[in-house]
C-alpha cells in the first residue's frame, strides 16, 4: 500500500504565547490535535463562521517554510525527524516584530509588518534542506497548480522545487480566513481587529520548527514535532 501522508515544516508559535493562544481559538483547533474545538462566539452565524475558517483550521495555525510534500522513493520519516533536529539546532532563535492583520490574495492572515531577512533566511534554507526527501507531484497535481494562473517564474519555481511560492516569491503568512470577496472581508477585518489586539501586541519569536503530518487527503494536519533551535 503506498504512504498516503504528507509532510510539511512549518512555523508554529509556541505555547506560552498569545499569539498561539489567538490563533487556536480563532481556528477552534489546537495545531496537535486532529479534533476541532467548539467555535468561539463571536457573533457570526455558526455555518458562516466555519465557512470562514475550514480551509484554514485544516491546515492548523501555522505560516509554511517547506510546502507539504510526499515521502520520496528511499526516504522516511525517521530520516526526515533526524534532518529537521539537525537542523534545527543550527539555526540561532531570534524574533520579529509584532505581526499586523493583512490581505493577502483575498483572504486575510497575520504577516509581518514589514520584510524580515531572518525569515526569508530560515525558509529558503528549510526548501533547500529538505528538498531531497519531497517525491515529484503526480501528473494530475502538476495540471492543478501550473493552470492556477501563475507567473513565469512561478511555474520555474514550482517545476524546481514543488512550490511557486519560494525564495522571492516566498510571503511569510499565517492564515486566517478562507478568501473572501471585498465587502465581507472588510467585516471581517473589523472584527479580528478586535479580537486579536492582544495577539499583536508582543514581539514574535521564533524558537523551534515544527513538523506537521497529515495521514490523507482530507485528514487535518496536526503538529507531530517540534524541533528547538540551538544557538
Amino acid at each position: 500500500m503506498s504512504d498516503r501522508r504528507r509532510f510539511a515544516l512549518y512555523f508554529a508559535p509556541e505555547d506560552d504565547t498569545a499569539l498561539a493562544r489567538f490563533g487556536w481559538w480563532w481556528l477552534a483547533r489546537r495545531p496537535d490535535r486532529a479534533e476541532p474545538e467548539p467555535l468561539p462566539a463571536v457573533g457570526l452565524d455558526p455555518a458562516a463562521q466555519m465557512k470562514l475558517i475550514a480551509e484554514p483550521q485544516r491546515y492548523g495555525f501555522h505560516a509554511t517554510l517547506k510546502a507539504p510534500f510526499r515521502l520520496a522513493e528511499g526516504t522516511n520519516a525517521a530520516a526526515l525527524h533526524d534532518a529537521a533536529a539537525a537542523f534545527a539546532r543550527a539555526r540561532r532563535p531570534f524574533a520579529e516584530a509584532p505581526f499586523a492583520l493583512k490581505e493577502l490574495h483575498g483572504f486575510l492572515a497575520l504577516r509581518p509588518s514589514c520584510p524580515s531577512p531572518a525569515i526569508e533566511d530560515l525558509a529558503a534554507g528549510c526548501v533547500r534542506a529538505f528538498e531531497r526527501f519531497r517525491a515529484r507531484p503526480t501528473e494530475a497535481e502538476r495540471r492543478r497548480r501550473l493552470a492556477a494562473g501563475l507567473s513565469d517564474r512561478q511555474r520555474d519555481l514550482y517545476e524546481a522545487w514543488g512550490y511557486p511560492y519560494v525564495f522571492e516569491q516566498f510571503r511569510f503568512h499565517m492564515t486566517l480566513t478562507r478568501a473572501l470577496p471585498d465587502a465581507e472581508r472588510a467585516a471581517i477585518r473589523d472584527l479580528l481587529t478586535d479580537l486579536g489586539a492582544t495577539a499583536r501586541a508582543e514581539p514574535v519569536e521564533f524558537r523551534s520548527l515544527c513538523l506537521f503530518e497529515q495521514a490523507g487527503p482530507e485528514a487535518p494536519f496536526v503538529l507531530t514535532a517540534r524541533f528547538p533551535f540551538g544557538g
